[in-house]
């Protein structure tokens, strides 16, 4: 592995055993189920797992992981976090890119520093460490250096 575990993704968790035969209950923490692809490897705090089957279950993942072969195997894994690398995919927004980048509004004002992204039903929010609440849909472009924003009048008065 090329990346220090510590710089990894968490991409999500081992519930729980699953039946007889190895296979384990994982909650993703991530859109993306291409994490759990067959072949794919995935990081643990003491080494490497690697996906051998997946298939959706109840909003989890059943997977068998190579040499996890029996119940006992996969129970010792039960709360294991799972890591991976990032995704090269320019097209998307990525939480962990989002945090410590200036906010910057319509008017050129820079609003704050995001300090963490909160899931909402209606649009994700950037919790800034004015205070303020920027939902994602007000994100017009995202550079290396700040995030961009055209908000409604009155959005960051307090």
């Amino acid at each position: 592995m090329s990346v220090p575990y510590e710089d990894l993704l968490t991409v999500g968790h081992i519930r729980r055993a699953h039946g007889l035969k190895g296979e384990v209950v994982v909650r993703l923490s991530t859109n993306r189920v291409e994490r759990l692809d067959v072949g794919t490897i995935l990081f643990i705090e003491d080494g490497e797992l690697t996906v051998g089957s997946s298939r959706p279950k109840d909003g989890d993942f059943l997977v068998f992981f190579e040499g996890v072969r029996s119940r006992e195997d996969a129970e010792s894994l039960r709360g294991t976090e799972l890591r991976a690398p990032q995704l090269d995919d320019p097209d998307e927004l990525w939480v962990h890119n989002l945090i410590g980048t200036p906010v910057v509004d319509q008017s050129g004002v820079v609003r704050g520093v995001v300090t963490e992204v909160q899931a909402n039903p209606a649009s994700d929010l950037l919790v800034l460490d004015s205070g303020a609440l920027v939902p994602l849909t007000f994100v017009v472009d995202v550079t290396d250096e700040n995030i961009h924003v055209d908000v409604p009048d009155g959005l960051f008065d307090l």
